[in-house]
């Protein structure tokens, strides 16, 4: 069960991929919050919609009684933010972004990501790249490394965040590779959270896939009800 008193502020809600219930997890996550304390969602990049205030927006989602919802990159493709944003020949101002995400805020300030977590933003740059290494223009790749992985040491002071996965087929090779790509870059992950309602996933089966997570992750591995 999930324990969103716990958790702290600022916090990534992050996904092992599109589709995952990374905003209905943000909206459970902020309506507890809102209880003690006003609370700030920031969506920093969101496709599929041409407005803040369009119905499927996650803003609209999370947003009510002491929630106060911002997006910022609204891109109406439904496509990776690179891909998205060529088809409207724009740039994303990565660094402009991050100086959003981090403006200050009453209360606790709760954050989403986009996509999974090698979702493209840029040539060469993936959401984790710049996730990670936001206080800085991301370095250029490593020669043979792979796509984002960059010069700049890593910042272990960044913000936490939990990772939401599915529950069913597949979710441990893909929630594993997630998590150890986190981990590599230093992000503290405080939950991996099984989200079965978005995939039909049986409690059964749910509640085994969290167990072996658990045999191989060293953080709390939870199914949300």
């Amino acid at each position: 069960m999930l324990n969103a008193a716990g958790l702290p502020s600022p916090l990534w809600v992050l996904g092992t991929g599109t589709g995952v219930g990374k905003t209905h997890v943000a909206g459970r996550i902020a309506r507890a919050w809102s209880a003690w304390a006003p609370v700030t969602y920031r969506k920093p990049f969101q496709t599929g919609v041409d407005r803040a205030d369009h119905p499927e927006a996650d803003a609209s989602a999370v947003g009510g009684p002491g929630i106060h919802a911002e997006s910022h990159i609204l891109l109406e493709a439904p496509l990776a933010p690179l891909a998205a944003a060529r088809r409207e020949g724009r740039t994303l101002d990565l660094d402009g972004t991050a100086a959003w995400c981090r403006r200050p805020a009453e209360g606790r300030v709760l954050l989403e990501g986009v996509g999974g977590l090698m979702v493209p933003l840029a040539p060469g740059v993936h959401f984790l790249a710049w996730a990670s290494y936001w206080d800085a223009p991301p370095a250029p790749p490593v020669p043979g490394s792979a796509a984002g992985a960059c010069l700049r040491p890593m910042d272990r002071g960044r913000i936490p965040c939990v990772l939401v996965a599915l529950a069913g087929l597949g979710t441990l090779n893909h929630t594993l590779l997630s998590a150890e790509a986190l981990m590599l870059r230093g992000w503290r992950i405080e939950a991996v959270i099984l989200n079965p309602g978005a995939d039909g996933t049986d409690a059964a089966t749910a509640a085994e896939n969290a167990a072996l997570l658990r045999e191989f992750l060293p953080v709390p591995v939870e199914v949300l009800d």
